[in-house]
Order: C-alpha cells, then sequence, then structure tokens
C-alpha cells in the first residue's frame, strides 16, 4: 500500500485533508474567492474537495486541480460528475511544483501541501507565478504554537511560531486579508478521522494483504499525534494579497 493509498483511505471520513471543520472552509472559501467567475487552481488538490465546494456554490466559476495522485483525482472527477460541475473543472496529473498554466488565476489554493513545494515561502512564490493581477491566494501551513519536541521537529520539519510566521509572510510582499486558525477541537477532529478511519479499514478487511500495514501505519501515526506533535501543533489558514499591485 503506497501513501496516497493510505491517504485516500484515511481521509474516507474527512474529505479535507487538512484540521478544518466544513464551517471554516465555508467562510475561507466566501472570503477568498473573488466573485461568481472567478478562476481558481488548486495547487496539491488531492480529492478536489477544495474546488467541488467552491464550485457548487459558484455556478460561473471555474476551477483548475494538480495532483500526484490519478487514484485522487479520479475520486474528483466522479464527485464531480455527481455534483453536476465536471464541465468547468479541469485535473492536471503531474506534480504541482511544475506546473504551468497559460493564463493567470483569480484565486490559487494551497492548504496542507506546501510539503509539495518545499515550504511555505517557496509555496507563495509558485502562487505568485500563477496569480493573475488582483488575484488572492488562500495557503494552509502548520506552525508551532508552543516549543516543540526534537521528536516533533523530526516529524513535521522546521516550523515557525505563530507571529514569526506571519512576519515572514509580510516580509515576502503580501498582506494578509483573512485567516482561520485551527482550534483544538478541529485539530483533535482531524487526526482521529484520518486515524480511525484508516484502522477502520483495515478491521472491515480481515483478509487483505495490505491489512496489516494499514493498521501499523494507523497506530503509529497516533502515537506520533499523540506523544510527538499534539500540544504543540497549530494550524493556519491566510487569505492573502500581493502588497505591491
Amino acid at each position: 500500500m503506497d501513501r496516497q493509498q493510505i491517504s485516500r483511505l484515511a481521509h474516507a471520513h474527512h474529505p479535507i485533508a487538512a484540521p478544518l471543520d466544513d464551517d471554516s472552509v465555508r467562510r475561507l472559501l466566501a472570503h477568498a474567492v473573488p466573485g461568481d467567475g472567478a478562476r481558481v487552481l488548486d495547487l496539491g488538490c488531492g480529492g478536489a474537495e477544495w474546488l467541488l465546494r467552491a464550485l457548487a456554490g459558484h455556478p460561473r466559476l471555474t476551477a483548475e486541480g494538480v495532483d500526484v495522485s490519478a487514484s485522487a483525482l479520479d475520486h474528483a472527477r466522479g464527485a464531480a460528475a455527481r455534483l453536476g460541475v465536471a464541465d468547468r473543472l479541469t485535473l492536471h496529473h503531474e506534480d504541482a511544483a511544475r506546473f504551468a498554466a497559460p493564463h493567470g488565476f483569480d484565486l490559487v489554493l494551497c492548504v496542507g501541501s506546501t510539503h509539495a513545494f518545499g515550504g511555505l515561502p517557496a509555496t507563495l512564490a509558485a502562487a505568485r507565478e500563477h496569480l493573475a493581477p488582483g488575484g488572492r491566494v488562500l495557503v494552509g501551513d502548520g506552525f508551532w504554537e508552543r516549543e516543540p519536541s526534537p521528536e516533533a521537529v523530526e516529524s513535521l520539519g522546521d516550523l515557525d511560531d505563530l507571529p514569526t510566521t506571519l512576519d515572514r509572510v509580510v516580509a515576502d510582499g503580501w498582506t494578509p486579508v483573512g485567516g482561520h486558525i485551527s482550534t483544538r477541537r478541529e485539530l483533535d477532529d482531524y487526526e482521529w478521522a484520518w486515524t480511525g478511519a484508516l484502522a477502520a479499514w483495515a478491521l472491515d478487511h480481515p483478509a487483505d494483504p495490505d491489512r496489516a500495514q494499514a493498521l501499523e501505519t494507523a497506530t503509529a501515526h497516533r502515537d506520533g499525534w499523540l506523544r510527538g506533535y499534539r500540544d504543540c501543533l497549530g494550524f493556519l489558514c491566510l487569505v492573502l494579497r500581493p502588497t505591491d499591485t
């Protein structure tokens, strides 16, 4: 079972691949989507859940998503067909860091996928390249809420605290015009959903050859969360506009 299969199973009960509840997603999209006729891009879209929700709420919006997971994109195509928005959604099976488009976008999203670019600064640099004049970026990434343990840093990388994260974003030429800091409930709900969905799949498929790996992965993830980063990790979403336009 590869990483993409594990992610698909783990997100079965929490299709937004980030610690955000449905109301937070709705409010962020309401703030970020600049208008009904906007053109939207999601870099590292997975199952394109952000795009599907934006398309469902804006009948003239068009969207494009980029991801390396063929299975996630297939899932997105099926969901788009069921919602009746497939004609307004274009999906690209490729590395988001190498994606190029012949036009700009009014909104560029990358929530929970900054690792595809090597971190938040590189993600914002890539988003800027895709942004149309007057456009916005919706980005989501982790930060250290408290001093992390060495194990947390090894697991999640070299993050900043919240004020430093904002300082660096502003210094890079962006102005925050909206945002959301995930609550403890959102953070915990996401981890329980991730580990629970994967473990439940394993229990429901006792004869599957991948059962043991799924259970081991769910257990290791839960242990890393509870003993490693639960008490120090936060998650921040920002709606940004370029400071100099």
